[in-house]
């Protein structure tokens, strides 16, 4: 299928064929008739991709800031790593479409094949022919509204969510600053409302339009008249709210606000203007009262509403994104909102790049609403794009999943060691075809049976969210595959079992990322302790830093915490230096009423291991970036092995310190160690038995915060 791709290191914009993005749970599958340009959002977002890098740096001062840190965490090498990774990716853009249902999947049943849709979400409605979007940005037309009209609709949700927040009254008289799209929509819908509507705009064909649109009265922002004519038109008592939909890099709309409202008026912000805001002379005698209004409405930006598709009460929260885009298309079927006079451009998807070079100003045109248009043809529901057809070699990679992580420390890792890069699935088109262009894979998909079904991949590597490991895993193996899963394997007991059972059956090798045992510090300092003919103690410190509850990592439907998501690495690390299992353990947390605060994420975890060894973990969520993130003890036969944070090591012995190197946190030894052993015939350099061992004591953890008692750690619940 045909999509609108921006590269984000070249800034290059074009056309090109992608798979079609997958669905599932809770997501609808549509075929766009329409994609409306968003020309204020996405003219900045085109200008970040096109600026160079220093350029792109001063306009994200938030990234530098993030890039800074990571040096400080992990050292400037694996820095630039992330960092190039990042900047060599695909972008999708838009974010505001409508279309017909081809397939719906979401938790109520609402939508059927061949229902007319307006679908909203960045990097869900793109301007692409086909797109999957979660049920809770998808909305029906209603009759009467013609799917070039309905495009419209998440611009138009925005728009009235910023009307919401003035909650004008019948009579009042407001004030839009900023006539673009938003500000024409805006209009319309105050008119609509029954409120005396002035406008302000730099364009004089902004304000005339605005006139047509419904405005009572409209200027040009530098008219010598404008205060005296906002004066008259509120009879000297100045508006009762004052909508900015402006988009400017400095604070005059606030200004100019704070200017002509009246006192104790409200100050609506919805486009994107330099919030300083002068305390003298109106803002604090007169009391105004500022907000800002939040994109599309209640339910933006909380993934539990926009991902997992749960909806909040209607009787409490009346008006979410998806009702404020219902609303807005009634309005447009009860004609109290005409669009038609707004679309001055439509395109068809082939001739993108001339849409865009209007809203970049590489044409001199007058424009508004500026529409792709797509048309109906069987092959664009193609799961897979073929590209290259690169010679396969004896190790024939398949990845299911190709996110940042993959992308650093896998898939680098995999071709380095001379494998072939054969096929790449995400559920996003344009992600699997941004993975293959950039690491030269001949096929992607966003289909996972595309990799299970393909006889000649004979090794797959799983990097999916966290809650379809297990799956994978299993199919994998029942398609014959030697597998290589990011942690976790699983993420309950039943999960564990139904993968060991798929293991017994097809007997293939299972090889879990636990990376830190193959670090080559970790290496050196096993070595020196192995043989010491007693039990060893680990104590190991991680400053993990705070996630957030709403993170995908901490939702138990997605990535099911912390404990099971992240403490595994450090239990496996446990008994790599132990070399036994793990046979009890006992964990407790903080308590906390603080509901920003997973208490979980700060807890101590004490493990007893059957040669007699102890592991202690202290994970803590609580601490200072600025400490390092790992410290890692490990005491025995008179000897102390000390890793600190993988950068450096020491080994204390005969009242002397050795001073350790440290080459990484073991990625690239942990990929090529695997499949060094696939090759030889050897399995998994991790034993299955050690891998299903750390995953069922993630699950002990859990118990044990759950019962505050020590819990027994014992495989044949799991092998039962």
């Amino acid at each position: 299928m045909k999509q609108v791709i921006q590269n984000f290191k070249t800034g290059q914009l074009y056309v090109d064929e992608v798979p079609v993005p997958a669905i599932s749970e809770g997501m609808v599958l549509v075929e766009n008739d329409y994609s409306l340009i968003s020309a204020g959002t996405e003219r900045s977002t085109v200008k970040v991709a096109q600026a160079n890098l220093l350029g792109k740096a001063k306009q994200r001062p938030d990234l530098v800031s993030q890039v800074i840190q990571n040096i400080q965490k992990e050292g400037l090498s694996a820095t630039i790593s992330k960092v190039r990774t990042k900047l060599d990716s695909l972008k999708a853009l838009g974010y505001s479409t409508s279309g017909k249902v081809i397939a719906s999947m979401d938790s109520k049943g609402l939508f059927k094949p061949g229902d007319r849709v307006a679908c909203a979400g960045a990097d869900y409605a793109s301007h692409s022919e086909i797109i999957s979007v979660p049920q809770n940005l998808v909305t029906k037309i209603p009759d009467g509204v013609d799917s070039d009209e309905a495009a419209f609709t998440t611009l138009g949700a925005i728009a009235l969510q910023g009307v919401r927040q003035a909650d004008p009254r019948l009579g009042e008289k407001v004030c839009v600053i900023g006539l673009g799209l938003l500000g024409q929509l805006t209009v319309q819908l105050l008119k609509a409302n029954g409120c005396g509507v002035f406008g302000i705009d730099m364009s004089d064909k902004l304000v005339a339009l605005s006139k047509e649109s419904g405005a009572n009265q409209a200027l040009n922002r530098n008219d010598s008249n404008l205060i005296s004519a906002c004066e008259n038109f509120t009879n000297g008592r100045g508006f009762d709210a004052v909508i900015i939909t402006a988009a400017t890099p400095n604070n005059d709309p606030i200004v100019l606000s704070t200017e002509i409202a009246r006192k104790k008026g409200k100050i609506i912000v919805v486009g994107a203007v330099k919030m300083d805001i002068p305390r003298e002379p109106y803002f604090y005698k007169n009391e105004l009262e500022l907000k800002i209004s939040c994109s599309y409405g209640p339910g933006r930006y909380d993934v539990d509403y926009e991902e997992l598709g749960n909806d909040y009460p209607y009787a409490y929260v009346r008006w979410t994104e998806q009702r404020n885009m219902e609303a807005f298309l009634d309005l447009i079927a009860a004609k109290a909102i005409n669009i038609k006079p707004l679309i001055t451009h439509v395109f068809d998807i082939a001739e993108a790049e001339k849409a865009y070079d209007i809203v970049m100003g590489k044409v001199n045109e007058p424009h508004i609403g500026i529409l792709l248009k797509y048309e109906a043809h069987a092959n664009k529901l193609q799961s897979r794009t073929e590209v290259n057809q690169e010679p396969l070699k004896e190790i024939n990679a398949g990845f299911i999943g190709a996110g940042s992580f993959a992308q650093s420390y896998l898939i680098p890792n995999v071709k380095s060691w001379g494998g072939s890069l054969d096929g790449v699935v995400t559920s996003k088109g344009i992600t699997a075809k941004s993975v293959l262009d950039k690491f030269k894979f001949n096929f992607c998909s966003s289909d996972g049976n595309d990799v299970l079904n393909k006889q000649e991949i004979n090794t797959v590597f799983i990097a999916t969210p966290h809650v379809s490991h297990a799956a994978y895993v299993i199919s994998s193996l029942k398609a014959g595959k030697n597998v290589f899963v990011e942690k976790p394997l699983a993420m309950n007991l039943e999960q564990l079992k139904e993968v060991i059972h798929a293991q017994k059956a097809f007997d293939k090798p299972v090889m879990v990322g636990f990376n830190r045992r193959f670090a080559p510090v970790a290496v050196e300092i096993k070595k020196e302790l192995e043989n010491t003919g007693e039990p060893v103690v680990v104590n190991i410190r991680v400053n993990a830093g705070f996630i957030p509850k709403d993170h995908w990592s901490q939702i138990p439907e997605i990535g099911g915490g912390r404990i099971v998501g992240e403490v595994c690495h450090f239990i496996d690390l446990m008994q790599y230096f132990t070399g036994a299992k793990p046979v009890r353990v006992f964990a407790e947390s903080i308590n906390t009423s603080n509901e920003q605060i997973t208490s979980a994420d700060n807890l101590a975890v004490n493990i007893k291991f059957s040669d007699g060894s102890v592991g202690n973990l202290s994970y803590l969520a609580n601490g200072d970036k600025s400490l390092p993130k790992e410290n890692i003890e490990v005491f025995s036969g008179g000897k102390v092995g000390i890793i600190h944070d993988f950068r450096s090591g020491s080994i204390y012995k005969d009242n002397k310190q050795l001073k350790l190197k440290s080459f990484g946190k073991g990625h690239k030894e942990e990929v090529h160690r695997f499949l060094d052993q696939v090759k030889s015939g050897q399995g998994s350099p991790i034993s299955f038995e050690s891998i299903c061992l750390t995953t069922l004591t993630t699950f002990k953890i859990l118990d044990s915060l759950s019962t505050g008692l020590p819990q027994k750690v014992d495989i044949e619940e799991a092998y039962s």
